[in-house]
């Protein structure tokens, strides 16, 4: 009787998804157009009207306690319902913040002007987060509007500061923990293994973003009357970096490995069984004409399950047109860990820390600033909510669902293991080649309302 009541609710919810495949996609399309940049002041204003639209979807969906939070720099949007008791209770989080669009040139369309192109939705924030993250809100929309009511209890915490650190909900979480409460938190902010393929993220790296700055000379100096004497900043800071890290892309700072623990063998096991097919990676992912890393580890165990060091970018002296023949006083160069699970990342910051001021070059100062910390992840597979997310997976998708790591970072998934004590579902919608943070990001349109589906019934499932 159970089951057969299960499947009614189901095939309604299908029904009513089926119905609102335009409008949703409408809705959308309203969502992208906003250009909610997290990082450029000048658009404050477009923040403000994302988290606005996010409440007033939310409203609209059923949810209650609708509330925009103001913080000191991008809103959070809060909302719940409460009304099924003895049932467990999820807390949704997405972000409405998105990546800057450059380089402009090499959109086939605007960014801001989404466009369905091949079976998918193009336009900045279409995989990260909004399309993925508007799945959750839809998904209750569906539940509430088939059976006027819903199968488990729900809250909603959604940001606008992912792209940049996320420090506002950093700071929230712990001070709100009882109006936080929940069994397990759900986050749509990953992708499928490969197109077809249910893929349950139970990992992820984290990560430390700094910047070194080095300073050599009171001012920038002529280097045909002080070449030679005086000491070049940027070419210090370029020695001090390569000093870091060895050509094989293993990390030269003294104990840096020291809580590095390697995947336990079923997991390894599970990656090597997956269709991973390296020259495709390298030319269609990457798009170089070699891989690189450490040696001794597959492709996966280097973005999964081992910690990188990445220097982002360096600025520094002189970069116009025609020639400027200077010493440069200053460079700073953008340089970010990621993290694997029991690296401690203060630890890994005074590491840091020391390897620079031992490593300084001759005559010049070197002050490091940390711009974000967070550390790395892993969900326990055995969790109930896990089996749950894996059997809807593979009903909707008609195949085994598989368990990944991801070499990225959601800063808030060990927020909530921190100070909310709960595991966190990682089930996205999103493809490889998306192109996440690059020109002509996508989104597969059939994603997006299976993710509607699968979000859904995983919150019916979970109930039962």
């Amino acid at each position: 009787m159970v089951e057969s009541c299960n499947t009614n609710m189901s095939l309604a919810v299908d029904a009513f998804v089926q119905t609102n495949q335009q409008r949703f996609l409408d809705e959308l399309f309203e969502f992208l157009r906003i250009p909610s940049i997290s990082t450029l002041p000048e658009h404050e204003p477009d923040l403000q009207r994302a988290a606005q639209f996010v409440a007033d979807r939310l409203q609209a969906a059923g949810l209650e306690h609708v509330e925009v939070i103001d913080t000191d720099r991008h809103p959070l949007v809060y909302a719940d319902w409460l009304h099924a008791p003895g049932k467990p209770t999820v807390l949704c989080y997405g972000h409405y913040d998105v990546q800057p669009p450059d380089p402009l040139e090499l959109w086939r369309t605007p960014p801001f002007e989404p466009t369905v192109r091949d079976g998918n939705v193009y336009g900045r924030g279409a995989a990260d987060d909004k399309g993925q993250m508007y799945t959750h809100i839809k998904a209750v929309e569906a539940l509430l509007a088939a059976h006027s009511t819903l199968p488990v209890n729900v809250k909603f915490l959604i940001e606008g500061e992912e792209e940049v650190g996320g420090a506002s909900i950093a700071q929230y979480v712990p001070l709100h923990t009882e109006k936080l409460r929940a069994d397990v938190a759900l986050i749509s902010d990953t992708s499928l293994y490969a197109e077809g393929i249910p893929t349950l993220c139970i990992g992820l790296r984290g990560l430390i973003y700094t910047e070194v700055e080095c300073t050599a000379t009171a001012r920038d100096l002529h280097s045909g009357l002080y070449g030679g004497a005086a000491p070049n900043a940027v070419f210090a800071l370029i020695e001090l970096l390569s000093k870091a890290k060895d050509s094989n892309g293993v990390i030269q700072i003294p104990g840096f490995y020291d809580e590095v623990k390697p995947p336990a063998a079923a997991e390894l096991e599970s990656w090597h069984s997956l269709p991973f097919d390296e020259q495709q990676f390298l030319n269609h992912e990457v798009g170089s004409t070699a891989l690189v890393g450490e040696p001794g580890y597959s492709v996966l165990e280097r973005v999964w399950a081992r910690p990188t060091l990445e220097v982002h970018g360096i600025a520094g002296g002189f970069t116009g047109a025609g020639a400027k023949t200077v010493i440069p006083a200053k460079a700073t160069a953008k340089v970010s860990f990621r993290l694997v699970p029991e690296q401690n990342p203060e630890r890994v910051i005074e590491r840091w820390r020391e390897f620079l001021a031992t490593n300084t070059p001759q005559g010049t100062r070197i002050e490091l600033r940390v711009l974000s910390a967070s550390p790395a992840i892993l969900v326990n597979p055995d969790h109930p909510a896990i089996g749950v997310a894996q059997k809807v997976f593979s009903d909707q998708f008609g195949r085994p669902t598989v368990l990944t790591r991801s070499g990225g970072s959601i800063p808030i998934v060990g927020e909530f293991a921190r100070h909310l004590r709960i595991p966190t579902v990682l089930m996205g919608f999103g493809l490889p080649d998306d192109g996440l943070h690059s020109p002509n990001e996508k989104f597969k349109l059939e994603n997006f309302y299976q993710g509607i589906l699968t979000i859904a019934h995983f919150l019916e499932e979970y109930g039962a």
